[in-house]
């Protein structure tokens, strides 16, 4: 399934992968070990500069800035190169699993990541630069695609859409899952609910995850486990199947015919880029799920649009579809 709801918000792959781990985990009664939890924090948060990076460079792009987009995609860059180092694989890691991680950290990624965050804060300071007081951006965007705070209530709209309104909901201070309330961090909001204002939230988001991941950071051990001690759920060490029968055996059964969960319902929402998502997972006892279903934040930001647009430009129309931030798999999934 990793691979699946990785490429449904395919800007928030390991934020998906982490939803739906943690739904799985909750069925099978298991708890991860703390160090995994903190990688796998430190990974949402990359995730989310990620998301947001593509983010600020398209929807500036759509606008007339268009050197913002090579300025942001300078630096996802990096981040890409992070995922590759930990999984071979840039855009869809398929790194975070159920029972923990794909395999433990290599060598020099706390240095890669240590470096991004080190130059990161700078290069956010050149997008603002170049946009925040920007004469033309600020035309085309303030008082643009108005959402009021009862609207995003009625719309059931989450994230940066609804914490530019003045709805400062965020899952990981309403309902701390991981260690999310061992961190500081701050829930940036805004009241005029515009395009302007969900740039503002979401350049504040990518300052507040950049001091979250340096906090994470300097929790994660150089070494540990990477997963729980179960050979149901988590396969042998590569070093052990290509030695030893009963391991190779295994590695088999877990890959091809998966492990059994328990019946019964289970959903653990986390706060993704997008904002609230989560996956509504019923079991049947079985290897395979009964029913999933997506709670896609792309879909319910569908939902605004037409409240956005009425009564203004055509022209507006890409500003507004922009600062949606929508990522259309999300939707379709």
């Amino acid at each position: 399934m990793i691979p699946l709801v990785e490429r449904m918000d395919y800007l928030g792959a390991q934020s998906n992968s982490l939803a739906y781990s943690m739904s799985v985990e909750k069925l099978l009664g298991i708890e991860m070990p703390e160090r995994v939890q903190w990688i796998r924090m430190l990974l949402a948060e990359l995730q989310r500069i990620n998301s947001h990076l593509v983010w600020l460079g398209t929807h500036g792009m759509e606008i007339g800035a268009v050197s913002v987009m090579l300025y942001c995609f300078r630096e996802r860059e990096l981040l890409l190169n992070i995922n590759e180092l930990i999984a071979g694989f840039r855009m869809f890691p398929s790194y975070i699993r159920v029972g923990g991680l794909r395999e433990d950290l290599p060598r020099g990624f706390h240095e890669a990541t240590r470096e991004f965050l080190d130059r990161f804060p700078g290069k956010l300071d050149e997008y603002e630069d170049l946009l925040t007081k920007n004469e033309i951006f600020v035309k085309r965007t303030r008082g643009v695609g108005r959402l009021s705070k009862q609207d995003v209530q009625d719309y059931s709209l989450v994230g940066p859409i609804a914490r530019a309104s003045g709805l400062g909901y965020d899952v990981r201070k309403a309902f701390p899952y991981m260690f999310y309330d061992q961190v500081d961090f701050q829930v940036p909001t805004q009241q005029e609910g515009d395009v302007y204002s969900r740039y503002l939230v979401r350049v504040a988001e990518m300052r507040e995850s950049a001091t979250l991941c340096r906090q994470m950071l300097d929790r994660i051990a150089a070494k540990g486990d990477f997963c729980v001690d179960d050979p149901r759920i988590a396969p042998p060490p590569k070093d052990r199947v290509y030695t030893e029968m009963e391991a190779l055996i295994q590695h088999f059964l877990v890959f091809s015919q998966g492990f059994v969960v328990p019946a019964g319902e289970a959903c653990v929402p986390i706060e993704g880029p997008r904002g609230e998502q989560g996956f509504y997972i019923v079991s049947d006892g079985t290897n395979r799920p009964w029913r999933i279903k997506a709670r896609s934040p792309s879909l319910l930001a569908c939902q605004g649009l037409a409240k956005m647009i009425v009564g203004g430009l055509i022209a507006d129309v890409i500003a507004v579809i922009g600062s949606s931030d929508v990522v259309m798999g999300d939707v379709d999934r």
